[in-house]
């Protein structure tokens, strides 16, 4: 039941056919009695700027969450910028404070990392590999910086992505260790797919599986299938893995502490959501 007390959260995107989060926030708010809901907005991107200005004109405004093609733009549109959402160059969750200041931050990548160590594995001072240096990869590879990784080494087909994914995390993390041009798995504790490779069957698989430990902890973005040929061919070899769709169920108990609102884990929200 929506109300006059109701607080708002927008869901700014377009278009807004495929978005999945009202039916996973709006459950739980139902089952929780929390007085809150998700409403998908449909705002084209000449229009975005403006319109988030205003909506949080709104008195019942509480926080937006933030999707294609508006991430990048975001970083440009909030008075506070979280140091995950500058190293990414994106945003995709912005709260408003007391003092009317609008904070932005990026989940995609927390989303990743409270899934590895939900898992059990140790992030503080392990080596990862990232492959893709696009929004996720930036995003997760700032998410593994924030967590305490010892080394990063990124990988993109477009080097100079690569390049000044690993300058932006240094300004942030200058102890961090950074190695760019390499895919190369070898070595690494946790590796991670954060490109399309896996969409369609005659894909690539993005590192050589035959350089893979069994030790090593691998993760997938691509939530296309769950079992990935590349968490296929992980899974033979012997390594944990981890679905691209617990980074998305994941990062939902992260937005809601931002918000501030009652948390709760990613079980449960798969359990109360109405996904068709």
């Amino acid at each position: 039941m929506i109300t006059g007390t109701t607080r708002l959260i927008g869901h700014l995107g377009y278009p807004t056919e495929s978005f999945k989060a009202p039916m996973i926030y709006n459950p739980y708010f139902q089952r929780e009695g929390i007085d809150a809901v998700v409403v998908p907005m449909g705002c084209r991107g000449e229009d975005y700027p403006a319109f988030l200005k205003l909506f949080f004109r709104l008195s019942n405004a509480h926080g937006a969450l933030v999707t294609m093609p508006h991430k990048v733009t975001t970083t440009g549109l909030v008075d506070v910028l979280s140091p995950t959402a500058a190293i990414a160059g994106a945003c995709n969750a912005v709260r408003l404070e007391a003092d009317g200041r609008l904070t932005g931050d990026m989940f995609d990548g927390e989303g990743f990392v409270r899934g590895v160590l939900r898992k059990g594995r140790k992030l503080d001072g392990a080596r990862a590999l990232v492959v893709g240096a696009g929004g996720v990869g930036s995003a997760i590879a700032a998410s593994l910086a924030k967590a305490g990784v010892a080394a990063l080494g990124l990988f993109d087909m477009q080097a100079a992505n690569a390049g000044e994914l690993g300058q932006r995390l240094l300004a942030h993390y200058p102890a961090l260790r950074v190695t760019t041009g390499s895919n190369d798995p070898d070595g690494f504790d946790i590796v991670v797919n954060a490109t399309p490779l896996g969409m369609k069957p005659s894909d690539p698989l993005p590192v050589d599986m035959s350089r893979l430990s069994a030790s090593t902890f691998v993760g997938e973005v691509v939530m296309a299938q769950e079992i990935t040929p590349f968490l296929a061919a992980a899974r033979a070899r012997g390594c944990q893995v981890q679905v691209g769709t617990d980074m998305l169920f994941e990062q939902i108990p992260a937005y809601l502490e931002f918000f501030g609102l009652p948390t709760t884990t990613a079980e449960d929200l798969r359990a109360v959501a109405k996904l068709a």
